[in-house]
């Protein structure tokens, strides 16, 4: 069987999916959206993207296109039909279709819904993490509010393209006091030669990652010292790991920056705990 997605409604082959060309999601990037990660048929981490989800809607002053009953229904339909045990299921909602102008459209616009899923092979997943990635850094050269989920990700594809042609597995952004923000599509941690886990604070402009919020409920259970404080590439090059966190690499082991190994160069025993503690905690309690 092919798969299935979900637009506008109806339910359909993915090969056939298609929005409107004068969606705003398309033209303007005037959307949003979010991922979660799917572990034995449910939703990891609900809660936070359903949170983060109206947040971002609000911002850009979106409806909502149906209530969160409603969504988690259609959300589990997708993964029913398209039988996704282990996997990702991705949801944009966009302001709709109107014709093309950059200020709001007058008047009621039905919001467009767009949701796909697909399965992940976990054992590949684990293998990657064992062994670690690494990362490059970029100038930070994105819009004022990451802290929006929105799909308007240009620089993000440029610099994991970059990373890419680097041989690298992602890109983390500096800022021009020379910090670290986020990935490109992760939030980054260390763990500083002092034995403190580090991440940077969420008033900066980084987006609030569910994951992120997760781990850091999980890191204070298993009594380890954590401080959202910010540092510099040149402080994850000498720490004694590192890794990154998301929805698609759940946690991440780093293990070089910008050709420079982090700690003896593999995945740390930290950064491997807590993936295996928080991969725990979202079978718990996914719905």
């Amino acid at each position: 069987m092919g798969r299935i997605a979900y637009v506008n409604g109806r339910y359909g082959p993915h090969s056939e999916a298609c929005v409107h060309i004068e969606d705003r999601g398309y033209q303007l990037a005037d959307a949003v959206y979010e991922v979660w990660s799917v572990f034995g048929g449910k939703l990891a981490d609900a809660e936070g993207h359903f949170a983060r989800l109206k947040r971002s809607l609000g911002e850009l002053r979106i409806p909502e296109p149906m209530s969160r009953e409603a969504l988690t229904i259609v959300l589990r339909e997708v993964l029913r039909r398209n039988r996704v045990r282990e996997g990702l299921i991705y949801l944009q909602i966009s302001r709709g279709v109107a014709p093309r102008d950059h200020a709001f459209p007058e008047g009621f616009v039905r919001p467009a819904v767009v949701i796909t899923a697909k399965a992940l092979d976990r054992a590949a997943s684990e293998a990657k993490a064992a062994l670690g990635i690494s990362v490059i850094t970029t100038p930070e050269n994105r819009w004022g509010r990451c802290d929006i989920k929105t799909v308007g990700l240009l620089p993000n594809v440029l610099a994991r393209q970059t990373a890419r042609e680097q041989g690298a597995g992602e890109a983390l952004f500096v800022d021009e006091m020379g910090l670290i923000t986020e990935g490109a599509s992760a939030n980054a941690w260390i763990l500083d030669p002092d034995g403190v886990l580090r991440t940077r604070d969420t008033q900066a402009n980084i987006l609030r990652g569910v994951t992120r919020s997760t781990l850091l409920d999980v890191i204070g259970e298993a009594g380890l010292k954590v401080e959202e404080r910010p540092f510099t590439p040149k402080e994850m090059a000498q720490a004694k790991e590192a890794f990154i966190t998301g929805a698609g690499s759940l946690v991440l082991p780093v293990v070089k920056i910008d050709g420079q190994p982090i700690g003896d160069g593999t995945a740390g025993p930290v950064a491997r705990r807590l993936r295996s503690l928080y991969i725990e905690r979202a079978k718990q309690t996914a719905i």
